[in-house]
């Protein structure tokens, strides 16, 4: 005769732990110190039983928010509203509301979320830490990750969502050299808080290994990083483009930074794109109103919106939706 496993509960975990389950539910809301080892053991048994404590606790109370929070690097990108516009389409006849907000990579960002009732959270930000991901995640509030970096400490307890960036990216490097151009320069984001692409950034990642399999020289004089502003970006470029560097093609992090790069192009006296071809990323409206207008990558934003809300939808239920992988597609202006 099989056994029925009952559903872990705030004493299974405190008993696990060593702990009173007043110092369960400190951790797991975030909003009283606690010392590191306890705060370990609870969530090492939290994740040891599976633990869901939000949900259960807002079925059994019949409280739900209908509210979802996407949390971004940077708000003002218009990649991240029309993201949301579209995930407001679908969201809004499922009786849920979307809060856009900015991260703030420390304990006291992640407590000030665990202390309000969402029903789930989704996050699209390459420098918040991997642990406020995980304590996030272990206050049992569902999470999508739409992945623009590697989260390679992060367990199958959250979906993720893959946009296309790598293999988008790939694409531009591939476009590029079937044009004959093989000395690129990739130009990454622009951040006042120092937050500039890693290794596990799917975008430059993408270029990085690109390069290696088509031959393509790279060194670190090709990427183009840590500008604070669109000036210290445009003198960037024209140092690397007045310095002796052969430079036949360019990579945009995404389209700000390609119109950036072109501009400076422009300046510095080289054709575009018959000395020098430039590729976005993003297909934002300004790619079509530049002079030339600027070839770019874009992102199947209906489908991944959609992808996400249902995702989200399943786990609210108490399902476990698998990952999912989009494609995108280049569109090619006056630029390449």
């Amino acid at each position: 005769m099989s056994q029925v496993r009952n559903t872990p509960t705030r004493k299974d975990v405190a008993a696990l732990a060593g702990v009173s389950e007043t110092v369960v539910s400190y951790v797991l809301n975030n909003n009283r110190y606690v010392a590191q080892d306890k705060r370990e053991r609870v969530l090492a048994a939290v994740r040891q039983l599976h633990y869901r404590p939000n949900t259960v606790a807002r079925t059994l109370k019949g409280k739900k928010s209908n509210h979802i929070l996407f949390i971004a690097d940077n708000i003002s990108n218009e990649h991240f509203g029309k993201i949301v516009e579209e995930m407001d389409k679908i969201a809004y006849d499922k009786g849920y509301l979307i809060s856009l907000l900015a991260d703030r990579n420390d304990e006291e960002f992640v407590s000030q979320v665990n202390s309000r009732l969402v029903d789930g959270i989704v996050i699209s930000a390459t420098g918040f830490d991997e642990k406020y991901v995980q304590m996030l995640i272990d206050s049992g509030v569902p999470v999508v990750l739409l992945m623009n970096r590697e989260y390679p400490n992060i367990g199958s307890e959250a979906v993720r969502i893959y946009t296309g960036l790598n293999q988008g990216i790939r694409d531009c490097v591939k476009l590029l050299e079937s044009r004959g151009r093989r000395h690129l320069l990739y130009i990454d984001r622009i951040s006042r808080h120092g937050r500039f692409s890693k290794k596990d950034d799917l975008r430059f990642s993408g270029f990085c290994s690109q390069m290696e399999e088509s031959g393509l020289p790279f060194s670190a004089e090709r990427f183009v990083t840590g500008c604070t502003n669109e000036r210290e970006l445009f003198d960037a470029v024209c140092a690397r483009l007045n310095s002796g560097l052969a430079v036949d093609g360019i990579v945009g992090r995404n389209d700000d930074m390609a119109c950036v790069a072109l501009s400076a192009v422009l300046a510095c006296g080289r054709r575009v794109p018959e000395d020098v071809s430039v590729i976005g990323f993003d297909n934002s409206r300004i790619s079509n109103y530049v002079t030339p207008a600027l070839t770019s990558v874009e992102l199947d934003r209906p489908a991944i919106a959609r992808a996400i809300i249902t995702t989200l939808d399943e786990m609210i239920a108490g399902g476990k939706p698998s990952n999912q992988t989009f494609s995108t597609k280049l569109i090619e202006r006056q630029t390449t």
